[in-house]
């Protein structure tokens, strides 16, 4: 059936809609392949903006698309190879990328969707310093809804791509799932293995027309007029192209601008939530207290009747909270970054070499992390050491932080290394690196320790991330690096240069691809301080990290390790005796509970033994590697010791809480009250009330105890005065009946807690018969047990009973005995 040319494409993309719904996965992704191959781009440029939406979903959430992010091989293998397939750098749906590409085809990405900081200056009339945006800002046309980008296909791929992990939510069936298994994950790595090779230099598109290049993207009127608050960064594609003078130039200079492409929009789509103004205006005092204002009247709006304005939070705070796994995804974007600016051999990357003769790719790795990603990537992790829930989660955000400090750990000599101990010090030739990274190192070190003292150590995971930092700041020589960069910052100097906003100097368009960038700065002192400068503005008050500030909160660490390593100790000692102390009626339901209200520890009894001792060995190294950093001695661990009041006694046991003994009972100190606070001692609580009045416990049958309770009640009151004169008697019947009738008093219990004497000694009671005992099921169990052994003997009830009673009063002869003769001893 033939249709005009004008209803083709509109009738191609209602047939593909339709069989959307109606066709298998596969199905859908076979004619796709075909509509790719025999269409041409005139007609495929409708379907484009459709295809990519149905396949990363709606940038509002709505439509979830191929569901990339939950989409595993091992569960769902023929699905997950067709999708992988499909949008592979070589497949079909880069085709059709290229397709539209080479005929300069425009599609409209609208502003609102863009990153909070992006979106806000672009509303502004103030255009973004990354050059992602230049030239492709247009102005709501007649019955428009807003601003929107004109973008090139490849950028409109990418932008859905990268922004489908933000604005895509799993599914709640997803929260099991791999990360490093889903097919985005995976993609991700595919493309930046692609786009930004370490190996050789990018593929060329695979298009139609392999002759020539894709055209530069041109920009649509009418456009915005922008009063850019930096200087002006034009794209490394566009200069270098609109100063080309011959087509047959180096095919690399033409495609290097994917590369360009691809890193700028993971950068933008991913990091950049977190504005250097907002950052900044964050640091002054002025806005500090203006925050605490607010939460102040957050709290106390419960009880006011004027609820307090957002004004002040939106003011100075931005909302964006990253994910879990889209902290993941950065992670495998910064090792890759690293393995592709250090794929350079030697020769390319020293100084000497940046010359005309270098190739747009080897420039472009040498400046990708400095220019793109290095202030982004700082914002964003500022951020999520400062909002980031204070729970093993955050080890996601500590593993993507370490991964940038060491970029050591992916370049190419790596594999060379040998396990000699000097092979594995950190190079003078990353001394650079650490120097124009330098708050990257000291200042999130300093916010690392403000989350390591809030956590509970004990913690086997809190415990490995302490043991992770440490480990990685005491590599050799790393330490030594940090310390001299934070000698080149804080030296002083006589004439400060002057200092452009974001570091970079006009561009002066010469004949080198990034001729732009200023060169090479010999003054390693001025680097680092417009690095500092440059982050935390021109009046930051700057925190050496191994000045005395830090280094006493290091010491406060330490503290901190060595009460979780005893901690954890104690814990384990008393679970291991709680447990091989049950007998065997527990598990019946007979044992007591614990009435003394001892705590069991944070998540020891579902841990383990062996994870315990794998705690105390993470936190035994990370003190070692703490001290190697600080150079802190035995002495002063020794003293902080000491200090806590941490040491056992002879026997190994714990001690008291500190305390003194005062004129009511025992008094706490304020060590005594840290160390309660902390679970480092406790006192022994046990019930010291009435014994007859405390509650039914769980082993007792509850009618029993309170027929027996109204008994023994009954008796006290009628052989009251028998009672009281038995017990005054001097010789051995006196002594038999006070051991029955009396309880012990306060001088025959031991110090448990802090209650005072007088208190104790008014609750004195007079002799008296307890029968409790008898509504026990464990004392009921063992006499029908005795009863038992006693038939299987032929021993009848009676026997059996009267025997029972001659062994009881023979113990209790025994123990009155042993009493008496333990007072003459204290007398």
């Amino acid at each position: 059936m033939a249709f005009p040319h004008l209803q083709q494409p509109s009738f191609l993309l209602a047939s593909l809609k339709a069989d959307s719904i109606n066709k298998p996965f596969a199905q859908r992704c076979q004619d796709l392949v075909k509509v790719i191959e025999d269409f041409p781009a005139k007609e495929l440029h409708a379907i484009f903006p459709w295809l990519v939406e149905s396949i990363f979903g709606s940038l509002d959430g709505v439509l979830a698309g191929w569901n990339l992010r939950c989409l595993q091989g091992r569960v769902s293998p023929v699905e997950y190879s067709i999708a992988m397939e499909f949008l592979d750098p070589g497949g079909p749906m880069m085709k059709l990328v290229y397709k539209l590409q080479a005929e300069d085809y425009k599609f409209d990405f609208p502003v609102s969707y863009l990153p909070g900081p992006v979106k806000a200056s672009i509303q502004e009339r103030v255009l973004p310093d990354s050059p992602l945006y230049h030239n492709k800002v247009q102005l709501p046309s007649t019955g428009g809804l807003g601003l929107h980008l004109a973008l090139n296909p490849f950028e409109y791929y990418m932008f859905f791509f990268a922004l489908s992990l933000i604005t895509q939510k799993p599914p709640p069936g997803a929260l099991h799932v791999r990360t490093s298994d889903c097919a985005y994950f995976i993609l991700v790595d595919r493309y930046l293995a692609w786009f930004l090779p370490t190996e050789g230099s990018v593929l060329p598109p695979l298009s139609s027309s392999p002759g020539g290049p894709s055209p530069s993207p041109a920009p649509r009127t009418p456009a915005v007029p922008f009063a850019s608050y930096g200087l002006h960064h034009t794209s490394l594609l566009k200069r270098h192209i609109s100063h080309q003078t011959s087509v047959n130039a180096d095919p690399a200079s033409h495609e290097i601008w994917r590369s360009e492409t691809l890193l700028q929009v993971f950068v933008e789509m991913w990091l950049h939530h977190y504005s250097l103004e907002m950052y900044q205006k964050m640091q002054s005092p002025h806005a500090k207290l203006e925050v605490l204002h607010y939460r102040l009247s957050v709290c106390s709006a419960l009880h006011s009747p004027a609820q307090p304005s957002l004004q002040a939070l939106h003011a100075h705070q931005e909302s964006f909270m990253p994910t879990e796994e889209h902290v993941l995804v950065v992670r495998l974007l910064l090792k890759h970054l690293h393995a592709f600016a250090n794929s350079l051999r030697p020769e390319q990357a020293s100084p000497s070499a940046h010359s005309h003769a270098a190739s747009p790719l080897e420039e472009f790795k040498r400046a990708a992390v400095p220019r793109f990603v290095q202030q982004k990537l700082y914002l964003f992790l500022q951020h999520c050491f400062g909002h980031w829930p204070l729970d093993a989660s955050f080890r996601a955000v500590l593993e993507m932080w370490l991964s940038y400090l060491q970029p050591w750990r992916y370049a190419p000599e790596k594999q060379a290394l040998s396990s000699d101990c000097q092979a594995r010090s950190v190079s003078e030739r990353w001394a650079p690196f650490v120097q124009e990274n330098l708050l990257v190192y000291t200042k999130l070190f300093l916010g690392f320790l403000s989350r390591a003292l809030r956590t509970d150590l004990v913690s086997p995971k809190n415990a490995l991330m302490v043991f992770r930092v440490a480990k990685v700041f005491a590599q050799p020589n790393l330490a030594e690096m940090i310390q001299r960069g934070e000698q080149l910052f804080l030296e002083p100097e006589l004439v400060i240069p002057h200092r452009q906003h974001r570091l970079f100097t006009v561009p002066t368009f010469t004949g080198s691809f990034l001729s732009s960038w200023p060169p090479a700065i010999t003054d390693a002192s001025f680097k680092v301080k417009s690095h500092v400068y440059s982050l935390e503005g021109q009046d930051c008050k700057y925190t050496p990290m191994f000045g005395p500030e830090i280094r006493a909160l290091v010491l406060r660490l330490a503290q901190l390790i060595t009460q979780a390593k005893q901690t954890a100790k104690s814990l384990s000692d008393q679970y291991g005796e709680s447990t091989a102390a049950r007998p065997f009626l527990s598990w019946l339901g007979f044992y007591p509970a614990d009435t003394n209200g001892s705590y069991p520890g944070n998540d020891l009894d579902e841990m383990g033994q062996d994870r315990v001792r794998k705690t105390d060995e993470y936190l035994e190294k990370a003190l070692e590697y703490l001290c190697q950093v600080f150079r802190l001695s035995e002495a002063q661990l020794a003293q902080l010791t000491l200090a806590l009041g941490t040491t056992q006694d002879e026997n190994g046991k714990k001690q008291l809480p500190d305390c003194i003994v005062g004129e009511d009972g025992l008094i706490l100190t304020p060590l005594g009250r840290y160390q309660i606070i902390n679970g480092l001692r406790h006192f022994d609580i046990e019930y010291q009330g009435d014994s007859e009045l405390q509650p039914i416990r769980s082993y007792e049958i509850a009618g029993l105890v309170r027929v027996l309770f109204r008994l023994s009640s009954a008796i006290n009151r009628r052989f009251a005065g028998q009672m009281v004169a038995l017990c005054s008697r001097a010789d051995f019947l006196g002594s038999f009946c006070r051991y029955h009738l009396l309880e012990p008093g306060l001088s025959d219990r031991r110090l448990l807690s802090p209650v005072g004497r007088g208190r104790a000694a008014s609750l004195a009671r007079g002799p008296r018969l307890s029968l409790r005992f008898l509504g026990s099921y464990r004392t009921l169990l063992a006499l029908l047990l005795a009863f038992f052994v006693a038939s299987l003997f032929c021993i009848g009830p009676l026997l059996c009973a009267l025997l029972l009673v001659l062994g009881y009063v023979l113990y209790a002869v025994a123990m009155t005995l042993l009493t008496e003769q333990g007072k003459l001893h204290q007398l």
